[in-house]
This record gives C-alpha cells, sequence and structure tokens, in this order.
C-alpha cells in the first residue's frame, strides 16, 4: 500500500478475524523485498490493545501504524517532517473529507435557499495514518480502543499532534465505499497510487 509504495520495508499485521487466511495468504506471495509478519492479536481485540499486543515486535523504536482501510494520497515524508518537528509522542494524520449527503441551506420560514451537493467537512478527523513514539504504548492496554482514552489522554498531556492533510481520502468501511472506490480505481486516474519519489522512512 502507501507505505511499501513510499519506501517502508517492513511490516506488521495486526490481525483478528480470518488471520490464519491472512497469513497464508501472506505467506505464499512475494512482496518484492518487503518483509511482511503477521501478529494474531485476537477477533475482539480492540485498535489500541492489537498495538499493545506488539510491543514486544517493535523494539522499543517509533514506528508508524494504520487502519488499513484508509486510501489516500497522503505524503508520509511530510508527517514524518512534521512528526520529527515537534515534542509529542504521537502524530495523527487529520482530514477533512466530502459530507456523504448534499446539504440544504434553509431559512426561518422553511424556504431553501441553496443546496451543497456533499460539501466538505467544517472539521477534521481522525484519517488514520499515524506516527509514535515508542512513549505511546505506555498510554496503551490489552483492551483500549486508540481513539478514546489513548488518544483523550494523549491529548490532555499535549502529546498528539495533528498533521494536516488536505489531498484525497477516504475509507472502505460500508459495501457503498467498496463501489464508489472501485469505480475510481477502473478509471485509471485513482489518487491513492500516485506518490511521489520514496522518503527516507528513518
Amino acid at each position: 500500500g502507501i507505505y511499501a509504495a513510499q519506501g517502508f520495508e517492513r511490516f506488521l499485521l495486526l490481525t483478528g478475524y480470518k488471520g490464519e487466511q491472512i497469513a497464508d495468504w501472506v505467506g505464499a506471495e512475494s512482496w518484492g523485498g518487503v518483509e511482511i509478519d503477521c501478529v494474531d492479536t485476537g477477533v475482539d481485540t480492540a485498535t489500541g490493545g492489537r498495538i499493545k499486543l506488539a510491543q514486544d515486535r517493535l523494539g522499543g523504536r517509533a514506528f508508524n501504524a494504520t487502519y488499513a482501510d484508509g486510501l489516500a494520497d497522503v505524503d508520509l515524508r511530510e508527517l514524518l517532517a512534521f512528526h520529527q518537528g515537534h515534542e509529542g509522542l504521537a502524530t495523527l494524520t487529520a482530514v477533512r473529507p466530502p459530507l456523504q449527503f448534499g446539504v440544504a441551506e434553509i431559512d426561518d420560514d422553511g424556504r431553501v435557499r441553496e443546496f451543497s451537493e456533499k460539501p466538505q467537512l467544517d472539521h477534521w478527523i481522525n484519517g488514520g495514518f499515524f506516527r509514535f513514539e515508542s512513549g505511546v504504548l505506555d498510554y496503551l492496554e490489552p483492551d483500549s480502543v486508540l481513539e478514546r482514552e489513548p488518544f483523550e489522554r494523549l491529548a490532555a498531556s499535549g502529546e498528539l499532534r495533528a498533521h494536516r492533510h488536505s489531498g484525497f481520502w477516504d475509507c472502505m468501511d460500508t459495501y457503498k465505499d467498496a463501489v464508489e472506490l472501485n469505480d475510481i480505481w477502473a478509471t485509471g486516474r485513482a489518487p491513492w497510487p500516485a506518490w511521489a519519489a520514496a522518503p527516507d522512512p528513518a
């Protein structure tokens, strides 16, 4: 995906549902110099708990993480540079996706002033591409949901920063998402594989 295309070579896939099938598939494929290890973290383990359960494999080093359901043209060089430029333990990529529905601007008397088809969200949301120092693991427990208490505690202690990404971002959460993203891919002009030269993934 995006990380391999931008020069990253070592991956841990933290698996749960159908983890054995995923591991078999990974083992049967040739990855062109990319090293992929699967770690079974359990079917019901939450996002933060999966990372916590991989702590021994991370070796006390800074690391990147993603949910693996997001497609984006995030420049990971920029994300790493932003992270290295602050003192915090964690950086998330913040995005402003288009709303799923059109928006009606309505006057007090019920008159529709204008209608905007799927405008961009006004607020920034978690885009799911992260850079973490190993100290983030101290904020995690085996049952942690990353986006809840760990991020709340990191934010409260001033350790969480947001790198704003204004380019393409979407995620594949539903069948509708899959259809729309496959349609974009079929055009041959999908924005997510069009990454620039690979960074130094230090």
